[in-house]
């Protein structure tokens, strides 16, 4: 019994096992509509830790960050090893701002520039490459607006 409640923990404990769920994101953009598969990073543990030490994110991945109430944010690159797009949004979905091409391990701040309810990190070049601007509006249930 001891033998396999340690492999149980062990088992759960390793870098894979995130509590974090996974979401689907839609950013309208004009050049039609944009899906994203996200994990959320509600908790502060989750919130802090955020997409360190990943060696990858795919296309069309990301991760969602939840600051409910609204307000000025303000994040980093520190133990980042993969240059991301910052999308800053509103409580109401729109966005606020792109921070795009940020700097891996930089320790730099990057602010929302305004309130902020969430913030989506994509792999660098996202908002170019599917032409996501400030203004965009955002469909995910943290966000009011849509």
């Amino acid at each position: 019994m001891v033998v396999a409640a340690a492999f149980a923990l062990f088992a759960f404990a390793g870098p894979s096992a995130q509590a974090a769920s996974i979401q689907p994101l839609e950013i309208v953009t004009k050049n039609g509509v944009q899906v994203f598969s996200v994990e959320m990073a509600t908790t502060e543990q989750e919130k802090e830790t955020g997409l360190m030490y990943r060696k990858e994110l795919a296309d069309g991945k990301g991760m969602l960050f939840d600051f409910s109430p609204e307000q000025e944010v303000s994040m980093w690159m520190k133990n980042t090893y993969i240059p991301l797009d910052m999308i800053f949004i509103r409580s109401d979905g729109r966005i606020l701002r792109i921070a795009e091409n940020t700097e891996p391990l930089s320790t730099k701040i990057i602010p929302s520039g305004g309130l902020a309810k969430g913030v989506l990190e994509v792999i660098a070049g996202t908002a170019k490459k599917y032409g996501i601007e400030p203004g965009d509006r955002v469909g995910h249930p943290l966000f009011s607006g849509h």
